[in-house]
Order: structure tokens, then sequence, then C-alpha cells
């Protein structure tokens, strides 16, 4: 029996007569683009996130892209990033015409840490993008103090924590503009590229709405320099119907989670996900940490079971972004991370045999 990383099977099949009704109506209404699909996902995860506005976009670096624009944030800015981090949070700040300015994160959340972020700021410095990495909240209050004394504006990173909250209050509500993916694999993905805009600002939000199309919002009336950024209707419509499964998929993911925490601590060294108090955890990845990374990565592969590495690189030591000036060892803790982090299999529908495999391979490496 082999164990993938990811396996979206058994979640597709259990919505697959939802999802092909859903299909034929979107087919049927021969209205592909800007539709009532689009209108009433956006309602609902409005809802969701407990925002006033979604506005639906392509994928989740153009929500990121769209966010920046709209605040005016361009060439002679600087925006706080964190570290540890999918490229495509910089991305988002190059392509607004911006500067990265990456912060070091949390050792043991691997979310960007607040007491970093001061030492930081400079007068050029326009956001904060926090990412909730691996599907934790961050420390949301801290980072929006400190973005509030300082004049700064927070656009939270969602993609990996659809579901997320802390202190109560849903990831992608917090900062001024958050933006989301709901690639294929995410917690809430599409079967495609998607992504999304949450905001409480309306005038941010009627703006967005122009730059995701064209700049406009009556066909060939033009109001500002725009892009074709969209959420087309079929994917909207397939978002829609995982929207209303997506807590059952979570408590998933806690469970599995939580078997993984207790039949994995204290092996080896293994350093199992630490979630802080008043966050919670939706475990896009269970992401683990040990010296003997490659070997045991090398080992249940052998196993068959497949590991991932999220990142193997930091964003600072990639060659596309050489232009910074970043050297190895400028951030330690997203280097060590890069290291020594191994993603386990985890996915709504894993059953009990398969957890067992994968606890019983690792096991067995440390044992031996």
């Amino acid at each position: 029996m082999r164990i993938p990383f990811l396996n979206l099977a058994p979640m597709h099949s259990a919505i697959k007569p939802e999802v092909q009704q859903t299909f034929e109506q979107v087919y049927d209404s021969n209205w592909f683009i800007l539709g009532e699909q689009l209108q009433e996902f956006e309602k609902a995860y409005s809802q969701f996130c407990e925002t006033t506005h979604t506005i639906g976009v392509s994928n989740g670096l153009d929500a990121l892209t769209l966010s920046l624009r709209a605040l005016g944030i361009g060439p002679g800015d600087e925006v706080i990033v964190p570290s540890n981090t999918f490229i495509a949070t910089l991305l988002a700040v190059t392509y607004a015409g911006a500067t990265p300015v990456p912060v070091e994160p949390d050792f043991r959340t691997y979310n960007l840490d607040p007491n970093r972020i001061t030492s930081a700021i400079t007068p050029n410095t326009k956001a904060i993008i926090p990412v909730h990495l691996y599907g934790q909240a961050c420390k949301m209050d801290m980072i929006t103090d400190l973005a509030t004394q300082n004049g700064l504006q927070v656009v939270e990173d969602n993609a990996q924590s659809h579901g997320a909250s802390y202190k109560a209050k849903p990831t992608g509500s917090w900062g001024v503009l958050n933006g989301t993916s709901f690639y294929p694999g995410k917690n809430l993905g599409a079967l495609g590229d998607g992504g999304a805009i949450t905001t409480d600002n309306p005038e941010l939000a009627r703006k967005i709405t122009m730059l995701r199309n064209y700049g406009s919002e009556r066909k060939y009336y033009n109001e500002i320099q725009g892009f074709n950024m969209r959420l087309d209707e079929l994917q909207a419509a397939i978002l829609r119907v995982k929207l209303g499964h997506i807590k059952y998929w979570i408590h998933q993911r806690q469970d599995i989670a939580k078997i993984y925490g207790q039949e994995l601590k204290g092996v080896g060294d293994l350093v199992l996900p630490y979630v802080i108090p008043d966050a919670t955890h939706v475990y896009h990845l269970y992401v683990v940490r040990t010296e003997y990374r490659d070997e045991l990565k090398d080992y249940l592969e052998k196993q068959d079971v497949e590991t991932m590495i999220h990142y193997p690189v930091p964003p600072h030591l990639q060659r596309a972004y050489t232009s910074l000036n970043y050297r190895k060892g400028d951030f330690p803790i997203a280097e060590k991370i890069s290291k020594t982090c191994l993603s386990l299999p985890i996915w709504p529908g894993m059953n009990s045999q398969e957890i067992e495999k994968v606890v019983t391979a690792i096991r067995d490496f440390f044992r031996n």
C-alpha cells in the first residue's frame, strides 16, 4: 500500500453528485464569467470569513498583488514579509513594484515573529504581510497593533489557513485586505486555479472589483487601468459546494494531526507542530522537523510513504531574488527550517491503516 502525500479522491468522491449537478447548472446557464455563481460564492465566503466583502480573483498571487496595488503601494515602498514562506508572497510585492523585506519567523510556529518586525521598519515601509503558514494563525493582535502604531497596512496571506482563527477571529478578517488561494491542494481548493480577496472596506472592495476586470464597472467603460484576473463561474460554483463541507474536512485534518501528535511524541529528535495559545491550526500541512530530514524522507519513500519539503530554498536564497543582495546566513531561522522540515501525508478521508503505516515507518526509522 503506497501512501501519497495528498489524496483528493476520498474528498471528491463524497461530493461528486453535488459537483456534477453544479457543473450541469453552470453548463446549462451558458454564463461563465462574472455571473450569479460568483456572486453567491462571494457572499458565502464573506460569511465564512466574517467579512463584509469578498472579491473572487484568478489565483492567490493575483489576490495579493491586487491588494497591494489597491492600497497604492508601488516603487520606492517596502513591504515586510516572512523570511519563511512560499515565494508568491514576495512575488506579489515585486509585481506591485515595491521591495519585499524579509523578517524571521518564530522558530516554534514558523509564522512571522511580531517581536522582530519593529527593527525592519523604515520610512519606506508601507505594509506587513503576515502568512498563516501551514494552517496556523499568526499572532494577529500584536501584528495589527504594530501596524497601527507605525501607520502601516496589514494584508494577510491566508492561502494555507481557510477556517483558522486567532482569539476567535477568523484569519482573512484581520487585515485591511486579505488574499487567499484556492489552488486544488488547499483546504478549500478549486478544480483549477482560483483566489479571493476579503475586506470590510467598501471603497477598496469597489476598486479591486474594477482592477480584476480591466478597470471597469460597466462593460467597455474603464475607470482605471486594470487586469484580467477574474474567478470564473465554474470554479466559483465548485468552491461554493466545497465551502459547505470545509468545517467537516478541517475536523478530519485536526483529528489526524492529533493522532500524529500522540503517536510521534518523543520519537527520535522529531519536533512536532506547536500551536500557540488563542490560535487554531487547520493543518493544511503537518510539518515536523528533524536533523535527519533527508535520510528520513528517503527511508519513507522506500516504505512507499510520500512526503514533501515546504520549502527547500527560502526566498532570500532563490536566484529570482539575487537582486535583493541577501546571502546565506542572513536569515538563519528560515534557513534552518528549510534544511530540517518535512511535511507528512494528511488529507480528509485518510484512514487509520494509512495513518498507522506512516507512524510505523517513522518509528522504525528512528529505532534503526
